[in-house]
């Protein structure tokens, strides 16, 4: 047996997201020595990029020099939104924080283990209070007339609502003390609705990670290292963990430092979670993770598609106010919000091209856009355009409870192992939306209605080529009555390695619906509940080996 002695800290977290920055805060407070590790670097307000074209400063991409807050991952079967940065997905996500309907906490994966809607009730209430959460947005603007709009020309006009959101209105540019901890946490600048919520708040608005959680954390003494990324998590003979990590962006085996720590919580994202547990498997490192690791691997059943117009619409500022606004429901699974970025914000602008039909062949749909292309060149050429595109459109973000999932796996390529996909349990992983291409061409009719200008729905390039897009990626070490149908028990203590845990989106056993911040951010709240304080009794019952 490890002495205590032998270890450099008692808990390890990687990552500091959703799940990471509570499992840091709530352990600081029970007494742990708490070290995080970050892959990407930290940001004061001022270091965010102005406009997403400043690509070293937006897009993650280390071994070319680029630091910041979007991370694009890809698989066979979609393409991958995630965030980077202390703070994890808080830095670029859209402050949006739903909690998701009946279907969730009753999906077949984990209903039998509990009563979750009532046992996570408590936390969901923790997570609004820590996170900010203003239950409507409270400005209205043309967009938000729009989409009220098309949900009525959509016959829900009774589903549309204000999206609850994690920002700091007050007055807007003003500076004030610490409006939510009573003077603990860092001082707050009113929201300008300047609309780059996803590129990084320079404004000190959005209720980010650093503003809550990380911040009162470190005040207790966790410790955060940026720009370290995770290579090796190997379980010790002797109990604990080695923990090895190099800085991000190096060469491998350059600048490599190793920890030993008593417990290890994994909170990196789905997908970087994910990539330890398969490769410390198959390394032999974490001989005992569950062979369910990477089923159930879910998108959130989501598409990104959109309306745009060939100018900007006189009058209507579709880029003012915050990223996301207000939803509606085109059916009792699918919900529908409206996505902006700000003036100057063109970037993801790339992504978007003529919508085709989903389906239909691949060659069907390319003989289609090109059809389309060549009908009206000059309009497609002023559809596609970068220029001021955040401000002549409206995305459509749109998600579902469906039951569909992916499986992931290790494969050998070019001499190394990366993930790849495959369609998994339940319904078949779709690659477009009927929903989200009638949601957005109501959009579309709605714009152009308001702003008197031609305007087209939107799909995007990897939908084309049958890929959907996704900035909710879940599952695959998910919550599970015993080792064979998930990677992790009830207290997200993963199967086999009672001292390693899964604290973050990959936990989740179920597509929400919608944007899963909160759940995951409610999820950690009461995982963390149930560890003893440093020293005392462990009240959790041992793991069992099944049902």
């Amino acid at each position: 047996m490890t002495t205590a002695s032998a270890f450099d800290e008692d808990v390890v977290i990687v990552g500091s997201g959703f799940g990471g920055s509570v499992a840091a805060l709530r352990l600081a407070e029970k007494g742990y020595r708490v070290r995080v590790y970050e892959a990407g670097r930290r940001f004061e307000d001022d270091d965010f990029a102005k406009r997403n074209r400043d690509v070293r400063r937006y897009l993650w991409a280390p071994r070319l020099g680029c630091f910041g807050v979007q991370r694009i991952h890809r698989l066979p079967h979609v393409m991958i939104l995630a965030g980077a940065g202390v703070g994890g997905g808080s830095l670029n996500y859209a402050n949006t924080l739903y909690q998701p309907g009946t279907a969730f906490f009753t999906d077949r994966q984990w209903r039998d283990l509990r009563d979750w809607g009532s046992e996570l009730a408590p936390h969901y209430a923790t997570a609004k209070r820590m996170l900010g959460v203003v239950d409507q947005y409270p400005h209205t603007g043309p967009v938000e007339r729009i989409m009220a709009g098309a949900a009525d020309d959509l016959g829900v006009g009774d589903t549309f609502r204000r999206a609850p959101v994690g920002v700091w209105f007050g007055k807007p540019g003003e500076r004030v003390a610490d409006p939510y901890f009573g003077g603990e946490g860092p001082d707050r600048t009113g929201c300008t609705l300047c609309g780059n919520c996803m590129v990084g708040c320079r404004v000190g608005a959005k209720n980010t990670l650093m503003k809550n959680y990380l911040h009162l954390a470190e005040r207790r003494g966790a410790v955060i290292e940026p720009l370290r990324t995770v290579t090796e998590v190997r379980a010790l003979a002797g109990g604990g963990f080695a923990v090895t990590t190099q800085r991000s962006g190096s060469w491998p085996s350059r600048r490599r430092r190793t920890v030993r720590a008593r417990q290890v919580v994994l909170a990196a994202g789905t997908w970087g979670t994910q990539q330890i547990l398969h490769r410390m498997k198959a390394d032999g490192a974490l001989p005992r993770v569950s062979d369910a690791v990477g089923r159930l691997t879910r998108t959130n059943s989501e598409a990104l598609d959109g309306a745009v117009a060939t100018r900007v619409p006189k009058d209507l500022e579709l880029a003012r106010g915050i990223a996301i606004t207000t939803s509606f429901h085109v059916d009792e699974r699918t919900h529908v919000e409206n996505v902006r970025y700000g003036p100057g914000s063109n970037l993801m602008g790339a992504l978007a091209t003529i919508m085709v039909p989903g389906d239909v062949s691949l060659g069907r749909r390319l003989g289609l856009l090109v059809r389309h292309a060549l009908r009206a060149p000059l309009r497609q050429l002023r559809l596609g355009s970068l220029r001021r595109w955040s401000e002549r459109g409206i995305i459509a973000l749109v998600m579902q409870t469906a039951d569909n999932s992916l499986t992931l796996s290790l494969r050998r390529r070019f001499g190394r192992s990366v993930l790849t996909s495959a369609q998994g349990h339940g319904e078949p992983n779709p690659s477009h939306l009927p929903q989200a291409h009638r949601a957005a061409k109501t959009i579309a009719r709605r714009v152009q209605q308001e702003g008197g200008v031609t305007t087209e729905a939107r799909g995007s390039w990897p939908e084309v080529f049958g890929i959907p897009l996704t900035a909710h990626f879940l599952g695959g070490a998910v919550i599970s009555e015993s080792p064979a149908s998930g990677v992790v028990d009830e207290f997200h203590r993963v199967w086999g390695h009672p001292d390693l845990h899964v604290v973050d989106g990959a936990a989740v056993p179920a597509n929400p619906g919608v944007n899963p911040s909160l759940t995951i951010t409610a999820l950690a709240e009461r995982a963390m509940s149930y560890w003893p304080r440093a020293g005392e009794a462990d009240a959790r019952p041992p793991q069992r080996s099944g049902p």
